[in-house]
């Protein structure tokens, strides 16, 4: 009995060891979770950015030379990353149109506003194949109108016919942050198909900065978008923030492993043509060696040389080409006074 017990355990045992793995255990073990290259894109090796205390200003940010705060969502104003609109592009051969989609403004309208929101921008774009893109972007605080949506500046890195988009960069956007203050965020299009801010399949890595994280006015900082090992990975300062999962696009049948098109711009959403007091950008004006606020260094990984062809949507704000990587872009807006611009 003891000599059959002991092969009866030993069956027992056997048969435990070669339990078939769950299928959640099975998934993880075939989809691994992918990991960002060793370096940023601009070659430098990642390390722990300097962070605030969460709810921590722009300005305070830039005062002490930090890179990022946990947004405070503890106010009356509660985020809606899912609501916020986000321009939408035109046929690939074209730069950047004003156009207008049929969102609500975030302020109940008069009777004589215009419930649209009108997409004006200042743009950089060219066709280029590429593994990603990366530029030095200022970071400012564009003063908003009320019955405006956004102001932000990014990198979008495209399919050759714009149908597929990886975008990241800041924005000052009450609905989507809750504040006035600059945030950083990301966003993709599938098939021409808009998303949501900050998520909608994005998938975060740092433990130390987030889509959303409130970001350092008045300064200059690196932004980039790299395709890696089956994924889009998004990088700001001195780390690898996450990425979108090429599998996204793969799901729905579509091939998305490198650039076709990069676009670099400043972006507007107002409930006019004419937005008269918010700001893109800085607010300055751009022109020679002036101080307003730049798409600076634009840089292709495996791709060609940087040519990019600058023009604008609108006469409410006019961009400058210092060169063919940088230019200076945004502004006042038509109704600012240039005197007073400082």
């Amino acid at each position: 009995m003891a000599g059959a017990f002991g092969v009866a355990s030993t069956l027992s045992a056997d048969a435990e060891q070669i339990t078939p793995p769950t299928a959640a255990e099975a998934s993880a073990a075939v989809e691994a979770p992918p990991t960002p290259p060793a370096t940023l894109p601009w070659g430098e090796r990642p390390k722990k950015l300097k962070r605030g205390q969460a709810g921590a200003s722009s300005k305070s940010l830039r005062a002490s030379g930090l890179a990022a705060a946990a947004n405070d969502t503890s106010g009356s104003v509660i985020p809606k990353d899912e609501e916020g609109p986000k321009g939408r592009f035109r046929n690939a051969g074209d730069q950047l149109r004003t156009e207008k989609t049929d969102v609500a403004p975030p302020e109940p309208p008069s009777d004589s506003q215009d419930q649209t929101v009108n997409y004006l921008y200042n743009t950089g774009m060219q066709y280029a194949e590429t593994d990603g893109v990366y530029a030095n972007v200022t970071i400012s605080k564009p003063r908003l109108e009320e019955t405006d949506y956004h102001s932000l500046a990014e990198l979008a890195l495209q399919s050759a016919d714009g149908r597929q988009i990886v975008e990241v960069g800041w924005t000052v956007d009450r609905l989507v942050n809750g504040d006035d203050d600059p945030h950083l965020f990301v966003y993709h299009w599938v098939d021409k198909q808009p998303s949501c801010y900050n998520g909608c399949g994005f998938v975060p890595y740092s433990k130390n900065i987030k889509p959303g994280d409130t970001l350092p006015q008045d300064v200059s900082k690196k932004f980039g978008i790299q395709y890696f090992k089956n994924a889009w990975w998004i990088a700001y300062d001195t780390e690898w923030v996450g990425y979108f999962p090429e599998t996204l696009w793969n799901d729905k049948g579509i091939s998305f492993n490198r650039s076709g098109l990069i676009q670099v711009f400043g972006e507007v959403a107002s409930t006019t043509t004419t937005p008269c007091w918010t700001q893109m950008g800085n607010g300055k004006t751009p022109k020679k060696d002036g101080a307003a606020a730049k798409l600076a260094s634009v840089t292709y990984l495996n791709g060609p040389t940087v040519e990019l062809k600058i023009g604008s949507s609108t006469p409410a704000y006019t961009p400058y080409n210092q060169t063919l990587r940088t230019f200076q872009y945004g502004g006042p807006g038509p109704c600012e006074d240039p005197e007073d611009e400082g």
